[in-house]
C-alpha cells in the first residue's frame, strides 16, 4: 500500500514530538503477539511472558484488542497532550472515547477476523470481549484501562528508567537535525518506508495508511522502542495524524549489562546493596534477589527499602507480584564505575 500525507506550511509549523506511554503498551502487546517476536525484544519477552501469564494478561483485553496484524483501535492511543505525557492523563481519555470512534473500531476489528476467518465484513468470530465493549462500552472501558495499569506494571513500569532515557534522547537527537537540516530531512529519515518529496510524506509499507483528510492540522511523530521493525499509524478526526516510528537506539534497551565490579561503590552502599544493584540489570522479585545474591528475603527486602528511599531503586506492584528495578541515577552510578 502506497499512501501519501501532503503537508503545507502550517502542518510541518504545527508538527511536534511526544512521548506516548500508551503507544508503548499497544506497540508492546503486538510485538509479544507476534510469532515469533522482533529479535530485539526477545530478551524482554522471555521476562515478561510468565508474569503476564500468572496474572491472566496473556489471555485478557489486550490479547483481543491488539491481534499481530492488522488494525490497531485508535481508541487505544489518544493524542498526547504534552511532550511527555503520563499513562493516567491517556487512560482518562481511553476511559472517555466517544461512540463514533468506538463503532469504527469495533467495524474494523470485526472486519480484520472475518478477513482471517475467510468470511467478508462483520462475519468473524469476535471474542466475548468486543462483544462485551459493544454492548455495554463504558463498563468494559473501565475494565480495559484496569488491565492495561496491570499491563503496564509487569510488563513496562520496571524498564521505564531506560526505555524513556531511549524515547526522549530520540527526540532531542532530532530536533537538533532538524534544526541543523530542516524538518524535512527529519521526515525523511524516520523509517525506511517514509519518502520526502514534493511537499508530501511518503509511505509504502502495506500495514500503513495515512491522510490528510479528514485529519486536523499538523503532524504527531511518536518515537517507540517496541514498534521496529514497523511504523505504525493513526488518522482519526479531528486530530493530527500520528506516525509512531522505531527509536534509534530502541536496541540497546535490552542489552545485557555485565555486572559492574562491586568493589568501587562497596564502601559507600555496603557490599550486600551493591551486588543487589548489579543484580538488578533485570527487573527482579525479593525472593529472586535473594536467591541470587546468598541471603534471606527478609534481608534482601530491607536492603531494597534503604535503596528505594536513596531513589536508586523503584517497585512496581501489579497484583501479588512485586518487581524491583534500577532508577536512571543508579544506572549512572553504575555506569560511571571504572
Amino acid at each position: 500500500m502506497r499512501t501519501g500525507l501532503p503537508l503545507t506550511a502550517d502542518d510541518l509549523a504545527l508538527t511536534r514530538f511526544a512521548v506516548s506511554p500508551m503507544w508503548e503498551v499497544v506497540a508492546a502487546c503486538r510485538a509479544l503477539a507476534a510469532d515469533p517476536v522482533p529479535v530485539p525484544h526477545r530478551r524482554w519477552a522471555a521476562q515478561v511472558r510468565p508474569r503476564l501469564a500468572a496474572a491472566g494478561l496473556d489471555r485478557g483485553w489486550l490479547a483481543e484488542l491488539v491481534p499481530p496484524h492488522g488494525h490497531l483501535p485508535d481508541f487505544l492511543n489518544p493524542v498526547p497532550d504534552r511532550p511527555v505525557t503520563d499513562l493516567a492523563a491517556e487512560l482518562a481519555a481511553i476511559r472517555a472515547t466517544g461512540p463514533a470512534l468506538l463503532r469504527h473500531d469495533l467495524d474494523c476489528l470485526h472486519a480484520d477476523r472475518g478477513n482471517r476467518d475467510g468470511r467478508d465484513g462483520r462475519g468473524g468470530r469476535s471474542g466475548p470481549r468486543l462483544r462485551a465493549l459493544e454492548r455495554e462500552p463504558e463498563q468494559a472501558l473501565r475494565r480495559i484501562t484496569a488491565e492495561i495499569e496491570a499491563f503496564w506494571q509487569l510488563a513496562l513500569a520496571p524498564y521505564w528508567s531506560r526505555i524513556g532515557a531511549v524515547l526522549e534522547a530520540d527526540v532531542l537527537r532530532r530536533a537538533r537535525r532538524a534544526a541543523e537540516r530542516g524538518s524535512a530531512a527529519v521526515l525523511g529519515e524516520l523509517h525506511g518506508t517514509v519518502r520526502w518529496a514534493d511537499g508530501t510524506l511518503h509511505l509504502s509499507e502495506r500495514h500503513c495508511a495515512v491522510t490528510r483528510i479528514p485529519t486536523g492540522a499538523g503532524l504527531l511523530l511518536v518515537p517507540s522502542v517496541f514498534a521496529w521493525p514497523r511504523l505504525l499509524t493513526r488518522t482519526v478526526s479531528p486530530d493530527p495524524p500520528q506516525l509512531c516510528y522505531p527509536a534509534l537506539g530502541a536496541a540497546t534497551v535490552w542489552e545485557h549489562r555485565p555486572a559492574p565490579r562491586a568493589e568501587a561503590l562497596a564502601p559507600v552502599l555496603g557490599r550486600t546493596r551493591t551486588r543487589l544493584l548489579a543484580e538488578l540489570d533485570v527487573p527482579a522479585s525479593t525472593t529472586e534477589l535473594a536467591a541470587r545474591c546468598g541471603i534471606t528475603a527478609p534481608a534482601a527486602s530491607q536492603h531494597l527499602t534503604a535503596l528505594r528511599t536513596a531513589g536508586l531503586v523503584s517497585s512496581h506492584r501489579a497484583g501479588r507480584f512485586v518487581l524491583y528495578a534500577r532508577t536512571a541515577v543508579a544506572d549512572g552510578w553504575l555506569a560511571a564505575l571504572p
